[in-house]
């Protein structure tokens, strides 16, 4: 990995492209998934090597619930094949989203509660059943805060997740589909045409190269 000047600190991933890619090869939907775990791997130990410090990945949002139930329980099977290598590496894990669905999985509660040793780890933030109205909802509940003036991004459901600098989304579309609106309000966004299966540590490289170019200002 080449050398940069500045590096952003957290960075988003959109792994989106994984049945596309499949049903271009003549293969379920369903099979997109488990096609994209070793990208994932290989990428994640890129971001690290790069220096970059926390990471937050959109893996399941609330609408793709209602996606063909067999597709629903490949992509559970896959994200929990890969949660046992990420579980191995030595990261702060943190898990958001809606909690009081029935599609969160039961399994991810307890580490939706960050580690104590969180600020001395890097972090690796997962979005597992999460839609940005959850998000702005949670910080508006009774006995919240809500409404009472103060900081806002202390009481969302991602409260514990960082300003993100940068956000890279694969498989060509321009959209930012919900991912954690108040943290990416100042985000540079690049785009990575191939699908994430096909996903190469140049995709990285070329992301950081185009960063370092952008004039970041936050408004200011």
């Amino acid at each position: 990995m080449a050398k940069y000047k500045r590096i952003p600190s957290h960075i988003g991933i959109i792994p989106d492209g994984n049945r596309r890619w499949a049903v271009a090869r003549g293969l379920d939907k369903r099979d997109g998934y488990f096609h994209g775990i070793g990208p994932a791997k290989k990428a994640f130990r890129d971001v690290w090597d790069a220096g970059i410090r926390e990471v937050s990945v959109y893996i399941f949002t609330k609408e793709n619930s209602h996606r063909p139930a067999d597709q629903v329980q490949a992509f559970k099977q896959a994200f929990f094949d890969f949660l046992g290598w990420v579980r191995d590496q030595d990261v702060s894990l943190l898990v958001i989203g809606d909690t009081s669905s029935k599609q969160f999985p039961r399994e991810l509660v307890p580490l939706t509660i960050p580690d104590s040793d969180r600020q001395r780890k890097r972090k690796l933030n997962f979005l597992v059943n999460y839609n940005f109205e959850w998000d702005i909802k949670a910080g508006l509940k009774p006995g919240n805060g809500g409404g009472n003036g103060g900081n806002v991004l202390a009481r969302i459901g991602s409260r514990h997740v960082s300003r993100v600098d940068l956000l890279i989304r694969w498989g060509d579309r321009q959209r930012l589909s919900g991912f954690l609106p108040l943290q990416t309000a100042y985000a540079d966004i690049y785009i990575v045409k191939d699908l994430w299966p096909d996903y190469r540590s140049s995709h990285l490289h070329d992301a950081l190269k185009w960063y370092n170019a952008q004039d970041i200002t936050l408004g200011g």
